[in-house]
């Protein structure tokens, strides 16, 4: 049990990041709107942020991997996406927001697998899926505080204050990391992805390693076909749903909302039962859930049932997010290299998303919006098939540890 100022450490840093984030979605398209750009300059930007995060994936895993103290790994990724809002804030030409969207990438993706890496090191492996439940319900709160705080910003000031407020958020984040400094952790032996990076090349480890084991590419096949199936679904839903009623700001609010407060509510609940039951099980159910939502958008409904909907995006988004990590843990305990399967997983989760939102705009307008739920129903069910049929559990036997602690 690691000591209570790490845990109010892990809380914090995952509120703070969360609410970070938050301030790079739709707030990035209205505050460049607001400066004067095009649409088209918009979506390039955008697709400019897109390819970084795409190409910064794997090697962000690697960097992670090789900084034996996982807070510094954390502070790195902070930094740079200060240093993105900051860019933003200063000089919001295409050169510098191009930077910037660069930069946020490669900070964005140096800090999913750090945080994962820092609670591991922190918990154990044993403890790791509880840990991640409590990661994501701070993460939620955060998401959706800074959802609020934010959009009361933009509108009682400007979109500009947005990203200023963003990265000043930056600074109680840092401040959590010293929190962790010096206390005793779980042993090296509870999980090689604790070993000093030296300790792991000694004993012939290499990254490469973990693209032999079978189970990280069924994974990652599934995670492609659910985040195909799920990225395109509520743009399109709201899109369809504007073009029936002059007024959905409230919807979208709620739409994102509801999700946030399931996510709160049951991903401690998700982490123990993955624990105490395997990985498997709870996977089928947030699978399950993704295909049931397409079905029920494609009868096109109205502001109210649309919004009820949204508990299943709350329900598969808090099991699929703490399952990345998870399973990245349970597929990396002999080779070590955790950050780098967690990084895998999230390309193959960026191209599902590229692919959806293209495939399923593109359904959309030449077949309309119900074939596009239908067939990314139809998705869904594929990655829930490859789960149920080919994914095996990949819940470890009981562990002991038994050699000396390790500093994150």
């Amino acid at each position: 049990m690691p000591p209570l100022r790490c845990k109010l450490g892990l809380n914090g840093l995952n509120f703070f990041i969360a609410a970070i984030q938050t301030g790079f979605g739709p707030f990035f398209s209205v505050y460049l709107t607001e400066q004067g750009w095009s649409q088209g300059d918009i979506g390039f930007a955008l697709s400019v942020g897109t390819g970084a995060v795409l190409i910064a994936q794997l090697p962000a895993g690697v960097l992670v991997d090789h900084v034996h103290m996982k807070r510094l790994a954390n502070g790195l990724g902070l930094m740079l996406v200060a240093a993105s809002a900051v860019l933003l804030i200063t000089n919001p030409t295409p050169g510098s927001v191009w930077a910037s969207q660069i930069v946020h990438a490669i900070g964005s993706c140096i800090i999913g697998p750090a945080i994962a890496a820092l609670t591991l090191a922190l918990v154990g492996h044993e403890a790791f899926s509880e840990q991640l439940g409590s990661n994501a319900r701070y993460a939620s709160v955060g998401n959706a505080a800074a959802a609020a705080g934010l959009g009361a910003l933009a509108s009682y000031a400007s979109e500009r204050a947005v990203f200023i407020a963003t990265a000043a958020m930056v600074i109680p984040a840092l401040a959590c990391l010293p929190l962790f400094r010096g206390s005793d952790r779980v042993s090296e032996d509870d999980h090689p992805a604790l070993l000093h990076p030296k300790e792991r090349r000694r004993r012939r480890h290499q990254p490469w390693h973990i693209f032999y084991h079978r189970g990280l590419h069924i994974f990652a096949i599934c995670a492609l076909l659910f985040s195909f199936a799920n990225a395109a679904m509520l743009p399109i839903a709201l899109n369809e749903l504007a073009k029936r009623s002059d007024d959905t700001g409230f919807t979208v609010s709620a739409a994102i909302i509801v999700p946030q407060i399931v996510v709160a509510l049951f991903s401690p609940l998700v982490g123990r039962y993955a624990e105490r039951v395997g990985r498997r099980p709870i996977l089928l159910v947030g699978f399950a859930a993704l295909p049931l939502r397409g079905l029920l958008f494609a009868t096109m409904p109205n502001a109210g049932p649309l919004i009820a909907m949204e508990v299943l995006d709350g329900v598969s988004g808090a099991v699929f997010g703490l399952m990345i990590p998870l399973i990245a843990a349970d597929l990396t305990r002999r080779t070590g290299f955790l950050n780098l399967a967690i990084s895998s997983l999230n390309l193959a989760i960026g191209l599902g998303a590229m692919l959806s939102t293209t495939v399923a705009g593109w359904v959309t307008d030449m077949f309309g919006a119900p074939a596009a739920f239908l067939g990314l129903a139809l998705v869904g069910f594929a990655a829930l098939a490859v789960l149920g049929f080919m994914m095996k559990e990949t819940r470890p036997r009981p562990y002991t540890p038994t050699s000396a602690a390790v500093a994150a």
